[in-house]
């Protein structure tokens, strides 16, 4: 799991809307093949200094996210999170609320969702103002949700009806010569050594033994004859 800690110890930038604090940022991109650079684009024009984001780059089915907590070590009273979009915060609707209210409630820290202006807890401060920002949040966490539900879901179709067509899913198989039982045989005779049998095949001898094991090749070492 990797992640970006940086150095959280900056003012608020003067781009940023005035706050008593310090405010700080919080990117997650779900795999180490996303990229977060949508993200940094947004907070960068919000005018978020790059030393106070706090990235993870990992699924967000879970908060074990070491940045995430690491940041909510360093937030104190009154200091500013500045998120691209509400379901950076979790991935149903309990979580995205458990979130918030820990934030807003319990560290008492202002949040301000960059996508949905309403969001910002700072402008939230009288009765209908909360309201609002309360039903929004609602809503968000409950389309968030169905949105992660429906991407699974699809995709669950999807492969179950590539199954019904007969398609393979999953890494194709290295290519290997006609003549690799042969190779293997002299292996196993110790007529060459693992690294020439690789060498040869051009493969790792984990695929050497899988495809071995494939064929009902026998693993025994031979003596030569």
């Amino acid at each position: 799991m990797e992640q970006q800690t940086q150095n959280k110890n900056q003012s608020i930038p003067s781009s940023a809307p005035d706050s008593a604090g310090k405010t700080f940022a919080y990117v997650r991109v779900s795999s180490k093949t996303q990229n977060e650079a949508r993200q940094l684009a947004a907070l960068s024009e919000y005018g978020i200094e790059p030393d106070t984001i706090y990235i993870d780059r990992q699924s967000g089915k879970d908060f074990n996210r070491p940045a995430y907590l690491e940041m909510l070590d360093a937030l104190q009273q009154g200091d500013l999170l500045v998120i691209g979009s509400i379901d950076r915060l979790g991935r149903n609707y309990e979580e995205i609320h458990e979130q918030w209210y820990r934030l807003t409630r319990e560290k008492k820290v202002h949040i301000r969702v960059l996508d949905m202006d309403l969001l910002d807890t700072r402008a939230s401060t009288d009765l209908t103002g909360t309201l609002i920002a309360d039903i929004v949040l609602k809503l968000l966490s409950y389309v968030a949700q169905k949105e992660h539900e429906s991407i699974h879901r699809r995709q669950a179709e999807g492969i179950a009806a590539a199954k019904a067509r007969g398609v393979r899913l999953g890494k194709e198989e290295a290519a290997l010569p006609d003549d690799f039982p042969e190779w293997f045989a002299r292996w196993r005779r110790r007529e060459i050594t693992g690294k020439e049998l690789t060498g040869y095949l051009g493969v790792h001898i984990t695929t050497v033994y899988r495809r071995a094991r494939k064929l009902g090749l026998p693993f025994a070492p031979e003596e030569s004859q």
